[in-house]
């Protein structure tokens, strides 16, 4: 049935007048739960209508779809996007593609239909630039990654752990030592260009996405006795030496963090598996957050006496906590305040009920001091890149180098 696949689909791209309630229904068919029954998914079709909403925050994005020439059924859909991307020092910078939600119907499974998405996909992002394609997948997802490793030649770039918990606990109150700080954007973005060039892999817009209106802001946390003269995160003309980095330095202990409301983009609801009524849509938790998310809530399942199963089926935001840079002896304990600060942040937006702290890499030196609560669950996940054009200027700061454990996981992609 492979080699046959050219002449029973076609891959072509995403008409929203047409697809729209089509490629909602295929994402409800492809929902994904765990042999209990309980399934997780996002309702971003349901309440926004908007399967873009992922993709739409860059120029360069695309939806590609798989149809049955034979009956114009939809059988699959894949995700595309194209962003700048910075590495370690500013060596280079290059477009990177990304491959983002691809699914395909249960009933069409293992005949190549995936396999022509990716290589469709990639044609369009190098049509339009992308020297890389990257994507994510669990570390527990067999499928996906032998489909890529395997079959698409793709290589492991980084290996990067999520941290989840819930919001709804009490927030521990913030040490009087401690003071946390709102950043002007102007001076957030000022502090972020300087200090993501530490990174082995950063966007290159970090003021697009300090801008965006679903970022909530950026807040610096240190020790009220040590001191922060935020004068100092200002450039002038006259004084190119005065940066934030010199800011930073004056003080023994610090740490920045940015807040991202993703509960405006999709809400997940978890709930009894129904193929009219649940889906999982194109998010980084997939497979894993069915096990993982549940466990973080800590709260006990109320009885369907419609269905005789357990959900509770009130949509459930959360917000993103990206851009976690820090130094000090004492980093630990900011980092508590940090994270209590955000769950009261948490409480105030409605929905919202759970809280992702930002995806941080294995090597990122700031992954020792994620807070070890109880509530705290843990998902492995793993970068996977591809090189489209063959440059050895390029070459030399990415996939050469081995894989990347220092990185900005970028809010928009998650």
């Amino acid at each position: 049935m492979v080699d046959n696949i050219e002449k029973k689909v076609l891959i072509r791209e995403f008409d929203e007048d047409r697809d729209i309630e089509v490629v909602g229904k295929l994402e409800r068919i492809c929902e994904m739960g765990s042999k209990t029954g309980v399934s997780i998914f996002t309702n971003t079709i349901a309440i926004s209508c908007d399967p873009l909403c992922r993709i739409r925050f860059y120029p360069l994005h695309v939806i590609l779809v798989a149809e049955l020439l034979q009956n114009g059924e939809l059988v699959g859909v894949v995700r595309g996007c194209i962003k700048d991307v910075g590495t370690v020092h500013g060596e280079a910078h290059v477009k990177m593609g990304c491959i983002l939600g691809l699914r395909v119907s249960p009933t069409h499974r293992r005949k190549g239909i995936g396999l022509k998405l990716v290589n469709s996909v990639e044609q369009w992002l190098l049509r339009n630039g992308a020297e890389y394609t990257f994507l994510a997948t669990e570390k527990n997802n067999t499928a996906s990654r032998n489909l890529f490793t395997l079959k698409c030649d793709y290589v492991n770039l980084g290996s990067l752990v999520i941290f989840v918990q819930t919001i709804g606990l009490p927030a521990k109150n913030l040490s009087q030592d401690i003071k946390i700080e709102k950043l002007p954007i102007d001076q957030a973005i000022s502090l972020y260009e300087k200090r993501l060039r530490d990174k082995q892999v950063y966007p290159t817009d970090i003021d697009t996405i300090l801008k965006e209106k679903l970022s909530l802001g950026t807040w610096v946390c240190y020790y009220e006795k040590e001191g922060w003269n935020i004068s100092k995160l200002e450039r002038t003309s006259s004084d190119q030496e005065t940066s934030a980095s010199s800011c930073i330095k004056s003080t023994s202990s610090w740490m920045i963090f940015s807040m991202w409301n993703t509960r405006e983009a999709y809400k997940l609801q978890v709930g009894k598996p129904h193929p009219l009524s649940t889906f999982l849509h194109a998010t980084r938790l997939s497979h894993a957050i069915t096990e993982k998310i549940c466990p973080c809530l800590r709260r006990p399942m109320s009885s369907s006496s419609s269905s005789g199963g357990h959900s509770f089926q009130r949509p459930v935001g959360f917000l993103f906590l990206y851009g976690l840079l820090g130094e000090g002896e004492k980093l630990g304990e900011l980092m508590k305040s940090a994270w209590s600060f955000a769950s009261n942040v948490g409480q105030n937006v409605k929905d919202c009920k759970v809280l992702i702290i930002t995806e941080l890499g294995v090597t990122d030196p700031l992954i020792k001091h994620i807070p070890q609560e109880p509530s705290m669950s843990r998902i492995h996940d793993l970068w996977y890149a591809k090189r489209l054009i063959h440059n050895e200027d390029i070459d030399a700061s990415i996939l050469a180098k081995g894989p990347v454990g220092n990185v900005f996981v970028d809010p928009r992609d998650f």
